[in-house]
């Protein structure tokens, strides 16, 4: 097994999942229906900043140098991410005190609890999926209201998630010695899929939406 494939097992097994984090939907779920911009920011800025927290705390217990190296540039990437994305905001909006704590979140919820190096470099792939389908979104969403300054910053932060996709496969074909191993890192991938897809349903069911397309 390959790390491609790992990666094309997981976007054909959760394709259905995958595309519907990717809806329009999906930024409805996160906003929890508030879309307007500055609600659509502080989300933005609660995800990056949450994932700049777990892959920080991964590398500080990491004991393998290389996913070590790994979680620290995902981590400074978020971290760039989550301050671009507050720059963003009106200067009287307090990103970090929208009542959102990154704990709730059900991805890092997740991901903290990963603790073996196989398994958290299959989980940082899916979460980069994840974080891809949604990125998709705040674009969308920029452009639709005609701001693309701040459309223009959202595809940028997509655009560096190429680069943690190839860290995180090269990652992969570092840690993964057997079968068992690329089995375990799929799993840990797939994982963080469902954890994101179940977080989306549940999410619009509480707000009276149906998750599933309208056909």
């Amino acid at each position: 097994m390959t790390p491609d494939d790992v990666l094309e097992t997981v976007q054909s097994d959760l394709a259905t999942e995958l595309s519907r984090l990717g809806s329009s939907k999906a930024l409805y779920a996160a906003t929890e229906g508030e879309l307007e911009a500055d609600r659509v920011l502080r989300a933005a800025e609660v995800a990056e900043r949450a994932a700049a927290e777990t892959f920080a705390a991964w590398a500080d217990d990491e004991p393998d140098a290389d996913a070590r190296e790994a979680f620290e540039s995902v981590a400074a990437d978020e971290r760039a991410h989550a301050e671009r994305v507050r720059e963003e905001l009106d200067e009287d909006v307090d990103a970090s005190a929208d009542g959102t704590d990154t704990d709730d979140l059900a991805i890092p919820t997740h991901l903290r609890s990963v603790e073996e190096t196989v398994e958290r470099a299959g989980a940082l792939l899916g979460r980069i999926l994840v974080a891809d389908e949604s990125k998709s979104q705040y674009v969308g969403y920029f452009v639709g209201d005609a701001d693309p300054q701040t459309a223009g910053v959202f595809r940028d932060l997509r655009g560096d998630l190429d680069d943690q996709r190839e860290r995180a496969l090269e990652l992969l074909e570092t840690v993964c010695e057997d079968e068992s191993d690329w089995e375990v890192a799929t799993e840990a991938a797939a994982a963080v899929v469902r954890v994101a897809y179940e977080e989306h349903v549940e999410t619009l069911e509480s707000l009276g939406v149906d998750p599933k397309p309208v056909c």
